[in-house]
Order: structure tokens, then sequence, then C-alpha cells
């Protein structure tokens, strides 16, 4: 977590909840992150199970061009990397984890910029489940916000356990994060279909770049 917008959220989040698994999403005070909103989201989950936004924020619309609300989250990325974004979310909706995704954004002129999202899981109730997010450009282009995201593709995510994670500075050098995932002989068949290896305290789980 690297960007100053996640830093941010994090400790925002990680106050409200004050130890238990996630606030509730009645908690959030837009006003207490008012400099975040432009770029954070809400998604809940729909009928069918898919993740999709509640809320987005102005220029987070704007980076993608279109209204974000009510749009499935996973059709964001390309489909490669689809499955895995909603099993990610999934785990953020179910099992209250805490996900960082870094990720290449592909623009209508075939223009490429990184960004960092970050997933914190809301307690919305077992019939509501919420995650409240945040999508950071790690650069900032001349044509950001007018010039579309059209695809994007993983480049890396990170599973963390924010119970055991002290803190999170801004160019801190990067530390193992413990994972809320299960040890190497318990990753699930699933996991490992995916590519999902352990080293240290990661999980890592391979995203769509194309080598």
């Amino acid at each position: 977590m690297k960007q100053d917008g996640s830093i941010k959220l994090f400790h925002y989040w990680n106050r409200l909840r004050n130890g238990r698994p996630a606030p509730k999403r009645t908690e959030i005070e837009p006003a207490e992150i008012k400099t975040l909103l432009a770029d954070t989201f809400i998604l809940e989950q729909d009928s069918r199970g898919e993740a999709v936004f509640r809320l987005a924020g102005t220029r987070l619309c704007a980076t993608y061009g279109r209204e974000l609300k009510g749009f499935c989250f996973p059709s964001l990325w390309r489909e490669k990397d689809q499955r895995l974004v909603a099993r990610l979310t999934h785990g953020v909706f179910h099992a209250k984890s805490v996900v960082t995704i870094a990720f290449d954004g592909y623009s209508s002129n075939s223009r490429i910029n990184p960004f960092e999202l970050l997933l914190l899981p809301l307690d919305g109730g077992p019939e509501s489940p919420r995650a409240l997010g945040i999508v950071s450009p790690c650069e900032r282009p001349f044509w950001l916000g007018a010039d579309p995201l059209v695809d994007a593709m993983i480049d890396s995510v990170r599973v963390i356990n924010p119970d055991r994670e002290p803190m999170f500075l801004k160019n801190r050098p990067e530390i193992p994060v413990p994972s809320l995932a299960p040890s190497d002989h318990a990753l699930s068949d699933s996991m490992k279909s995916l590519g999902a290896k352990r080293v240290r305290h990661l999980v890592v789980l391979k995203g769509g770049r194309e080598e």
C-alpha cells in the first residue's frame, strides 16, 4: 500500500472498526474523508451475487468516462482477470478480508497508467454485504479523466490481515504482510488453479499480464 489515498482511507477504516472485523456501513461519515471522496466507491452484492457499484466518486467516474453506479465491478478488468476479481471481492464481502490490487489501466486511445486499488469490508449485515474502496493513480498524466479507461490488467494482488500489519506508512520499506488466507497445505484447489502460491506471509496470485 503505497498511495496516499489508500493509506488515509485504511487508517480511517481501521480507526472506525476499533478491533472488529469491519465497521458498520452506517458509521462511515463522508465529511471525515471529504478529500478522498472523489476517488472512493462503495460496492454491494446484487441479487445475482455479483459485486456492483452502489456509489462512486466523481473523479473515479471521470476516469472511466461513465457513471459507475450499478455497474458490475469485475467487468472493469479484462476477461481473464474477472474471475479472480470476483473471488477477491467475495472474500471482502464474506470473510472480511482486506485487498489491494495493483493494475494497469488502458485508455480508449491505448494509453497506459498504473493504479492502486484498496478494498475494505463494511458490516452491512448478512443480507447486505458492502465494501468501501478507493482507486488511486500512481501517476497523473495529462490525459487522465479526458481519455477514459476501457480496460485494466492486474499486476499484483495482496490479501492483508490488518490486525497483524503494524502500520502503513508512505516510503516505508515494504514488509511481508500476513494474509488472511490459510497456509500452503490448506490453500484451496480453486486458489491453486489461479496460480496462488505462498511467499513467506503472503499469498501471491498471478495477474493477467502476459510475459
